[in-house]
């Protein structure tokens, strides 16, 4: 396996990480540098952050590594609904077809197609040129929510002169990490266009727009002592700005109006973002997000730190794989099965949405494909049949153990950064991993020399879940719950290994590429 390259401690830095070099050149901190096209990824020319779109086409070059690309995924991915957008638009640049729901679907082998639901929710697939009905789907499924807090349906209040946001809080956050960060807003909205009809929406502030303030230790003596334990309704709230004299003569009319559901300020920094009139507004479903980019930290540029790694690491990892092990028509030229990525919205909360995974959208889609392929003429068995010859992985971010609570890991299974994806495993079904399903993964990574790793909870901690165990017991496919090993999970800043991206991408693609052949090695049921 090809790592990416790192500088060794002994090694002088570039110097553009010399503190004279910065101020030689004027430079003001932070500085994020662009890359240039076409330029893999090493910590010798540091990313710092990027913004160059398309720096790189899917498939380029399989040796290259995705994590500038992933970088400005995230940068790109604010919200459940950008992160969708962004994964059409690149699926379409690599030749897939939109597909509808609402429609009928003739597709084709060799064909590649995908679907949203919800804009917050997609479904990819490529059929292999010589699949016939009955043969399996290898899947990846993942998902694009994760915590954060949300916009009231009437967020507009006031405080001691300042103009405030009420927000409900989405998922399990570490809350305390939303303190003191520089914030806006980015979510959707309905408009309505000139003609009268309504037209979805992608709205993004990406100045520093709101700040929820800590207390002066002064006014908290206990803080460190005691905790810091806001109290989520009260203590929990973005400030928008100051009160004017003239907000606060609007403030005593009582009688809001549901356009004033939010602050006449916040509505037009909006319909000048959106470049529409505030009362075409209407309707609006939006995330508070920290503005800070996604970037390369840790003296030798070996860390991610980002928001947003739970999940969106692994859904790109997964539409990367999926993309570039068909970048060629030969590819797919001895491909007898299909390879697909869900992606899902509401993990964090359960999954129980028409977005979530808890819907039936992906079996739902494996069965019209089933029935498209087989121009209709196929049976319940035939759908049946390719269920058993299937297999998912369900692809999560995993707990890496923590240097300073190394302790909160079973000491055999303690998931390191860059070494590559971890398989979990839990007796009471919180993961959907099993002795076979563990075994088969694990034999894809074998074949492609790639490392693996494996986590179980220890006795006396409760353990997490994912969507593995709701895909898998939904019709019975097998089913293994992996992820990249992170630290600072929910956090408002995350961190993970630069090498374990490439290794989770490799890991993919090897999955879609070899699975069929390690698969047919192994009898459980004869």
């Amino acid at each position: 396996m090809a790592a990416i390259a790192r500088l060794p401690l002994t090694h002088s830095l570039p110097s553009i990480f010399n503190p004279s070099s910065f101020l030689s050149q004027s430079l003001s901190f932070p500085t994020y540098l662009h890359r240039s096209p076409f330029r893999s990824f090493s910590s010798v020319s540091p990313i710092l952050c990027t913004s160059h779109r398309d720096s790189r086409s899917p498939g380029s070059d399989s040796n290259a590594s995705i994590v500038g690309d992933l970088l400005d995924y995230l940068n790109e991915s604010w919200t459940q609904f950008h992160a969708t957008a962004e994964a059409k638009r690149q699926l379409l640049a690599a030749g897939f077809d939109l597909l509808s729901e609402n429609e009928d679907w003739n597709l084709k082998p060799g064909g590649r197609y995908f679907f949203t639901r919800n804009m917050s929710c997609l479904v990819a697939f490529v059929v292999g040129e010589k699949y016939v009905p009955g043969n399996g789907f290898h899947a990846i499924a993942a998902h694009t929510d994760s915590p954060c807090l949300k916009l009231k349906p009437k967020s507009a209040s006031s405080k001691s002169g300042y103009l405030m946001v009420n927000v409900q809080t989405y998922g399990g956050g570490l809350w305390h990490t939303w303190f003191d960060r520089d914030l806006s807003v980015a979510g959707r909205a309905i408009v309505r266009a000139s003609d009268g009809s309504f037209v979805h929406r992608l709205v993004k502030v990406k100045r520093p727009l709101l700040r929820v303030p800590t207390l002066a230790i002064h006014l908290d003596r206990t803080v460190n002592s005691d905790g810091f334990k806001p109290n989520l309704e009260t203590q929990l709230v973005p400030l928008l700005a100051t009160k004017s004299d003239e907000s606060s003569a609007e403030s005593k009319d009582k009688n809001v109006s549901s356009k004033d559901a939010h602050h006449p300020l916040l509505m037009q920094i909006l319909s000048d973002d959106l470049d529409c009139k505030v009362e075409d507004i209407v309707s609006l479903e939006l995330n508070i997000c920290d503005t800070q980019p996604s970037c390369l930290g840790g003296a030798n540029n070996e860390f991610i730190f980002s928001g947003r790694l739970d999940n969106l690491a692994s859904s790109f990892c997964a539409l990367r794989a999926l993309i570039d092990s068909c970048e060629s028509s030969e590819s797919l030229s001895t491909e007898h099965d299909i390879r697909m990525i869900a992606l899902f919205d509401n993990e964090e909360v359960g999954s129980d949405s028409c977005q979530g995974a808890g819907a039936p959208t992906m079996f739902q889609a494996m069965r019209r494909i089933v029935s498209s392929l087989g121009n209709k003429q196929v049976t319940e068995c035939t759908f049946d049949r390719a269920i058993r010859k299937s297999f998912l992985v369900s692809a999560d971010m995993a707990h890496g153990v923590h240097p300073n609570f190394a302790d909160k890991h079973e000491e055999n299974h303690r998931p390191q950064l860059h070494k590559g994806l971890v398989i979990k495993h839990n007796a009471n079904q919180r993961y959907a991993t099993s002795g076979i399903t563990s075994f088969l993964f694990k034999e894809v990574a074998k074949l492609h020399d790639l490392p693996i790793q494996e986590f179980v909870v220890r006795n006396d901690m409760g353990c997490g879940s994912t969507i593995g165990p709701i895909l898998a017991s939904g019709v019975g496919i097998r089913t293994v719950d992996c992820g990249i090993a992170q630290l600072s999970m929910h956090s408002v800043r995350e961190i993970c290994g630069t090498d374990d991206i490439d290794i989770a991408y490799r890991h993919f693609k090897a999955f879609y590429r070899s699975f069929s052949s390690v698969d047919k090695k192994l009898v459980v049921d004869d």
